[in-house]
């Protein structure tokens, strides 16, 4: 099951579409029936994580938590994905693209690290190869 939670109000999502683009990269990397939350925060939420989970007490982009296991009830929990909409926006802005490709570009990249994919050891041509896919660049 795909969960899109939008816990932020400053900006309309197409909630709908994150679905699909989530279900879109399950179909591309074969995954049987995953469980995957994604959820858009604001950048409060986002620094209060980062600071419990990595120690850094910054807001940041995006954070993806592995879980890579299967439940007592056989269903495979894949991890979650939170990113915060107000950082997304400022690097929209920083790159004059809109909000709607950065907060896609910021899915793609939380996924690859949910599948285990690391910066700087192949992950930077597997996120090259999915946004061609997906975005077209």
């Amino acid at each position: 099951m795909i969960e899109v939670i939008n816990l932020q109000r400053k900006a309309r999502l197409r909630v709908r579409s994150f679905r699909d683009l989530v279900a879109g990269l399950v179909r591309r990397y074969r995954l049987k029936d995953p469980d995957i939350v994604l959820a858009f925060v604001d950048d409060r939420r986002i620094k209060l994580l980062n600071r419990e989970f990595r120690g850094k007490d910054k807001a940041t982009d995006v954070l993806s938590f592995p879980i890579g296991t299967r439940g007592p009830d056989g269903r495979y929990f894949l991890g979650d994905i939170i990113i915060s909409v107000p950082r997304a926006a400022a690097q929209a802005a920083e790159k004059n693209h809109d909000l709607d490709r950065e907060l896609r570009i910021l899915v793609i990249h939380g996924f690859l690290h949910l599948l285990g994919y690391k910066h700087f050891r192949g992950m930077e041509a597997e996120e090259a190869k999915v946004r061609r896919k997906f975005l077209g660049a």
